[in-house]
């Protein structure tokens, strides 16, 4: 009998004893109110982010923290980015402002985009209206290309002008020992759109250089897109159009880039491959084939391309 009445005795020790435990932990590191910054990066865990917290001294015990947003079904509801904690925070304070989302977030802009791509990306990513908009357009209005694909962190409050200049100053530092002209950046931006491998884009950045050389237009699709403001398959009358920018119509490259064109295409128009090629077509899975003739061209394209 005695042993029976222990038992829920001891159940109630061990339930106090757990609750005075986690209470004890959620209460505030320290009486320190200044603020520090807490970086999140992206594919955090529950457990990564509460390590973190406790090896910066934001809070008491990680297991403390991943028990409490499990058992409130928070544990994916905390974005990647950057926050202003303090140790005078308790535990649910802290969970608190990691629910607000951060002051500064990372915002991923991936290689092959236009401007105005760009400009959307960041306006969705920051919750930013049609003004932000324009005034990026307008800061970047001579950057086509130069907007360096990468993944940024940005305060929400950044204006469109310090995201260019960002962008920019990226461009330059990521690529300050090629030797790129401006000519490499257009040819870079049109191997970007027209290429699916790093391995395939030396070949193809010397496929395009073998048609300058013999005076050969480009006939790259990618340009006409870009004419057209869409990624959109083309037709037999966008090749008629009159821009300087159609290079079915006009040989030699572009004035100017037709997208952001990342390192690896930067790197292949510098170090392209030398072979006799002209011609190359990806088939409706990828694959890309090249040919040396036009009648090469024709066959590949009755081989891979026709039903």
């Amino acid at each position: 009998m005695k042993r029976l009445l222990l038992l829920p005795i001891a159940l109630v020790l061990i339930a106090v004893t757990l609750v005075f435990w986690f209470r004890s932990n959620t209460k505030s590191v320290s009486s320190d109110k200044n603020f520090k910054d807490f970086l999140i990066v992206k594919g955090s865990g529950a457990s990564q982010i509460g390590n973190k917290l406790y090896d910066e001294d934001l809070i008491k015990n990680p297991l403390v923290f991943k028990i409490y947003i499990q058992i409130s079904g928070q544990a994916g509801k905390i974005q990647a980015g950057e926050y202003r904690l303090s140790p005078s925070l308790s535990l649910f304070e802290v969970v608190t402002q990691l629910l607000r989302g951060p002051a500064e977030i990372w915002i991923t802009i991936p290689e092959g985009l236009r401007r105005e791509e760009v400009a959307e990306r960041f306006s969705k990513a920051l919750g930013k209206d049609e003004v932000f908009t324009k005034e990026f357009l307008s800061s970047s209005s001579d950057e086509e290309g130069y907007l360096f694909p990468d993944t940024y962190l940005f305060p929400k409050t950044a204006s469109a002008s310090a995201i260019v200049n960002k962008m920019t100053n990226t461009f330059d530092s990521r690529t300050s020992k090629m030797n790129l002209t401006r000519d490499r950046v257009i040819l870079a931006s049109l191997v970007e759109r027209e290429t699916k491998t790093s391995q395939e884009r030396p070949i193809v950045a010397g496929i395009l250089l073998n048609r300058i050389e013999i005076g050969m237009a480009l006939q790259v699709d990618a340009t006409l897109q870009y004419v057209n403001g869409t990624w959109g398959l083309i037709n037999s009358s966008d090749k008629k159009t009159n821009s300087p920018y159609n290079t079915y119509k006009f040989p030699g490259l572009p004035p100017g880039p037709i997208a952001s064109p990342g390192l690896s295409s930067l790197e292949a128009v510098v170090n392209p491959s030398d072979s006799d090629y002209l011609y190359y077509l990806h088939n409706s899975k990828g694959q890309i084939y090249y040919a040396k003739t036009l009648a090469e061209h024709n066959e590949n394209i009755r081989r891979y391309l026709t039903d």
